[in-house]
């Protein structure tokens, strides 16, 4: 059976450093991520979603976390086709326009380019470190089964290479009868791992708990139970609690997973309170 490292998608959350879970000493980021890592191999970052990260900062990361401990990166929102706040794009490459938000198709190529490359290079610090993990691409909802898609999977690839992007899928369709078959066997076919998820069904963003490796790495996002999934308040969106019966019932799937590949990362983003770090606990403790 290959490693499974466990962890949380985030460490940093208003609400989880209001929770007590971090002990009172632990009162700078330098101190609370320290702590963290001391009681997780592995941690996924989702702020490089709202805006991509400094060189500076993830250099702060590398050096504040100990030998063998990985992040793993969420894509900018730009990077998956999601609408991106002007202001979070750099300031020389901002376009000229009075929207808010903006797609890949507002920006100049050549600006789209340059943003693809500072995002990855940013990433410096954590690859010189030993401590990049993967790059988690999480698609919207609209995103649905296409060849123009599937191809724009092996672009990321290519663009990522030697950096391992992990894709996630937020359109049921990927999954919709033979397109299940159809799109585990793309993937394995390019080698790109999916992200398996656990998330409320009955959603247009819902995608079904299909748990299976397409390469060496595997990936398990756990999103919680919310019935007010589709709440614009991200803490009601992800404020779920798993229990222990649920969690015991994914461990022998985790096992399995991790047995037809060589690294399984699992994380819990149910991130509300300490939800996701007593998750992870709890987990860690089933899988020993």
């Amino acid at each position: 059976m290959g490693e499974i490292l466990v962890g949380t998608a985030s460490w940093t959350d208003k609400t989880l450093l209001a929770s007590g879970w971090y002990p009172p000493a632990a009162d700078t980021p330098e101190k609370r991520l320290g702590y963290y890592a001391k009681q997780f191999p592995i941690v996924e970052v989702d702020s490089t979603y709202y805006g991509p990260p400094a060189e500076q900062t993830t250099a702060l990361w590398a050096q504040r976390t100990p030998d063998g401990f990985t992040f793993n990166i969420k894509a900018f929102s730009l990077l998956t086709g999601h609408p991106s706040k002007v202001s979070a794009i750099y300031k020389d490459l901002r376009p000229e326009t009075d929207k808010k938000n903006v797609y890949p198709a507002d920006l100049p190529p050549q600006a789209y380019e340059e943003i693809w490359s500072r995002f990855l290079s940013a990433l410096d610090p954590l690859v010189a470190a030993g401590k990049l993990g993967a790059l988690l691409f999480q698609f919207p909802p609209w995103w649905g089964i296409r060849r123009d898609h599937k191809d724009y999977l092996r672009e990321v690839a290519a663009r990522c290479k030697p950096l391992r992007p992990v894709f996630e899928f937020r359109n049921a369709s990927w999954f919709d009868g033979d397109n299940a078959e159809e799109t585990l066997e793309f993937l394995r076919r390019h080698e790109l791992p999916l992200v398996c998820v656990d998330m409320p069904q009955g959603h247009k963003s819902s995608v079904p708990p299909v748990v299976a490796a397409t390469a060496d790495l595997a990936v398990v996002r756990f999103h919680g139970h919310s019935d007010k999934w589709t709440s614009k308040d991200i803490h009601e969106k992800f404020g779920y609690e798993y229990s222990t019966a649920e969690l015991r019932e994914w461990a022998p799937r985790l096992r399995a997973l991790a047995a037809e590949a060589a690294t399984t990362h699992v994380f819990m983003n149910n991130c509300y309170s300490d939800y996701a770090q007593r998750n992870a606990s709890t987990l860690i403790e089933l899988l020993d």
